[in-house]
């Protein structure tokens, strides 16, 4: 069990404080609440334009890297769908360092039109070398807006479009920051060698004096229910034919969600699994498959991926795929095959907690999620998941009118 400390300071910030004695570094994660599905449809990308932006510099401090680095600190930063996150360890001697960092920049961005330039030229670059100049780069900006329609989970974290990137104005920029980057939409989590009290002392003088923003009241557009199969096919030049098969499925937060992860490594975790064995071991019609979730906090998708071996269409391996599914909805999942499952969902699940980044980094996502405390009940909801409920998840994810199917053809 991880224990944990919490209050909110006047401004709104919420802090999380772990004291963890076994080490001598401190984790300080800062989870922003925006993500791309907050974004202009017209101007997507910004969530992950303003991970680059934070490190630019801001009102007193240059460079964000340099004085860390200087006192032993690491840090790095991510954006998803949901949210955006920073993180950094630092030795505890040094541990105002990094609030007077993350409150320096929370309170003002350096906002300079030079740090805009290189930033969209860095973010351009990327948008180029991950998304359109690498084999299958862009199957997930032709595999999202064919699975949503309204939601805006549409798009990925990227952007839809360069274009959305490098037109960006300082005003947009600054609205974007002035608009999430506020205490009141932020969770603050510290990890460490470190109490309650001096962590409420040094927030109140870091934090405590910036303002608090107008509060964010999410009203996204909700996805219609998918009633008829989707599919889309594109050629490129790409060693191999790809298919990918996206299944609507619930929340995170779903009471349902840990049986659909199970079901999940059912399938695809390891070599031992269903698909493996059956589809590249035994019959040999792909050469990898995998399945897996998007994992969002709201409605995501269950994917199930594959190339085929050389000579087998996608429409044959398509179909094999198929009558796996249709098999784990009509039979039984065995005691052993749920009880290995569980057992390495527990394993990867207590890994998670051994360094204190990584417990930063959870209690600030479960804290997202509703509760921090939650963390503490994760494992035990996955050892209650019976074969059951396993059965009516696959019944119910795997319906071919909520499915979309990209066919990804290699250019003979």
């Amino acid at each position: 069990m991880i224990k944990f400390h919490r209050f909110t300071l006047d401004n709104g910030l919420k802090v999380i404080v772990h004291q963890d004695n076994s080490t001598p570094l401190v984790a300080v994660n800062l989870l922003y609440n925006v993500g791309s599905k907050d974004e202009n449809p017209d101007k997507t990308g910004f969530a992950h334009l303003f991970e680059h932006l934070m490190f630019g510099g801001s009102k007193n401090i240059s460079r964000f890297d340099e004085p860390l680095e200087r006192v032993g600190g690491e840090n790095n930063a991510f954006t998803n769908n949901d949210f955006t996150n920073y993180y950094l360890t630092i030795p505890k001697s040094n541990l105002e360092t990094a609030f007077w960092l993350e409150s320096d920049r929370m309170n003002e961005l350096a906002f300079s039109e030079k740090s805009l330039e290189v930033q969209q030229s860095v973010v351009s670059e990327e948008f180029k070398q991950r998304y359109l100049n690498q084999p299958y780069g862009d199957t997930w900006l032709l595999l999202r807006p064919l699975a949503y329609k309204v939601h805006p989970y549409q798009w990925s974290t990227i952007g839809k479009e360069l274009s959305h990137i490098t037109n960006a104005t300082m005003e947009d920029v600054k609205a974007f920051f002035y608009r999430f980057y506020r205490p009141n939409n932020a969770i603050l989590v510290v990890a460490g060698d470190v109490t309650p009290n001096e962590i409420k002392t040094l927030a109140e003088k870091w934090f405590g004096s910036i303002p608090s923003g107008t509060p964010y009241v999410r009203n996204l557009p909700k996805e219609p229910l998918q009633t008829e199969a989707r599919s889309l096919s594109v050629e490129r030049q790409v060693p191999y034919d790809a298919i990918y098969k996206a299944y609507k499925m619930g929340k995170r937060t779903d009471i349902d969600f840990h049986a659909t992860d199970l079901l999940s490594d059912i399938l695809s975790n390891g070599k031992s699994a269903r698909l493996y064995q059956r589809l590249v071991k035994e019959q040999k019609i792909f050469s990898e498959i995998n399945a897996y979730l998007t994992g969002e906090l709201e409605e995501g998708l269950f994917v199930i991926t594959g190339k085929p071996f050389a000579g087998i269409s996608l429409e044959i391996a398509e179909e094999a795929l198929i009558q796996e599914i249709e098999l784990i909805k009509n039979n039984p999942v065995s005691a052993y095959e749920l009880k290995k499952v569980k057992n390495k969902a527990e394993s990867m699940f207590i890994f998670s907690q051994i360094k204190v980044l990584d417990k930063a980094m959870n209690l600030a996502l479960f804290e997202l999620m509703g509760d921090a405390e939650n963390l503490n009940t994760e494992a035990s909801k996955y050892q209650n998941v019976t074969t059951d409920t396993i059965i009516r998840q696959a019944e119910t994810i795997f319906n071919p009118d909520r499915c979309s199917t990209l066919y990804y053809r290699a250019i003979c």
